[in-house]
């Protein structure tokens, strides 16, 4: 793949990638090319040069990274569709076939309902028993009021146990995925350390390797370091120019004159005598 045609560097990948220039800065001194950092430019230019640089670098490794993000993708997609069919599937199932949703529904207007009645029937049986003289049926409201009180109790016991049973059949089905995502799987981990391994080897350390050689850095320059357009061949020169005036000449440049041009000379013709 050609150089240009790399895949743009994924927001979730830019640690990576700056995780292994710091890297690659701290053992400097144990890398052959680069263990004179420090005697023109220090880490800290050298780091800004290669952020400045991030999608040179990286499309040196441009083949792996792009095996690496279709790899993730795959899986990422293959996990949430499983996910979907182990917690979705049987739960609409289930809703089907025993009427899941119906109790449901139940559980919760129950309580609501059986304590509706018992407020109304309590009122209702107190505010008789001050009346002179006392009905009759007092009582009775009073003890349908006091049995309802007793349903929506249960209503609500019944509801906090259903609620307890569903957190912990969600949490037994969340556990192994998010186990599984504290861990890449093996096949996207090896293309991770394929693309690390490239961008280190052919990406940063020949770039370093090319800042340190090249002399027209200026270490000493206020300015931020110029961006590097190219991760240039070590040990390569331009060829020197000089201009005229410098050193001796070795003969005189030529000079040109222009032509003389005379216009003819034009008259009245001469009569010769007859």
């Amino acid at each position: 793949m050609h150089m240009n045609s790399a895949p743009h560097l994924l927001t979730e990948d830019r640690a990576d990638y700056e995780r292994i220039l710091d890297d690659a800065l701290r053992t400097a001194h144990d890398r052959p090319g680069v263990d004179g950092i420090g005697e023109r430019l220090n880490a800290e230019q050298l780091r800004t040069m290669a952020l400045n640089a991030t999608a040179l670098i990286t499309g040196a490794a441009a083949a792996e990274y792009e095996h690496f993000v279709k790899v993730r993708e795959e899986t990422r997609t293959s996990a949430a569709s499983s996910v979907s069919r182990s917690v979705l599937g049987p739960a609409m199932g289930e809703a089907s076939e025993a009427g899941a949703g119906f109790g449901a529904v139940l559980t919760v207007l129950a309580p609501v309902l059986a304590g509706t009645a018992a407020l109304i029937f309590l009122l209702v049986g107190y505010i008789l028993k001050l009346v002179s003289p006392e009905p009759a049926f007092a009582d009775t409201l009073l003890t349908a009021g006091w049995f309802f009180g007793a349903l929506t109790a249960a209503g609500i016991l019944a509801a906090a146990i259903g609620l307890l049973i569903t957190a912990l059949r969600n949490g037994a089905t969340q556990v192994p995925a998010e186990d599984a995502g504290g861990e890449l799987p093996d096949e996207v981990a090896r293309a991770r350390e394929a693309w690390r391994h490239a961008l280190l080897e052919r990406g940063i350390l020949p770039f370093l390797r090319a800042a340190l050689a090249d002399p027209s850095v200026d270490p000493a320059s206020p300015t931020p370091p110029r961006r590097v357009n190219r991760i240039p061949k070590i040990g390569y020169s331009g060829p020197e120019f000089s201009s005229p005036s410098e050193g001796s000449s070795t003969g005189s440049r030529p000079t040109f004159t222009s032509p003389d041009f005379t216009s003819p000379d034009f008259g009245p013709p001469e009569h010769q005598p007859e």
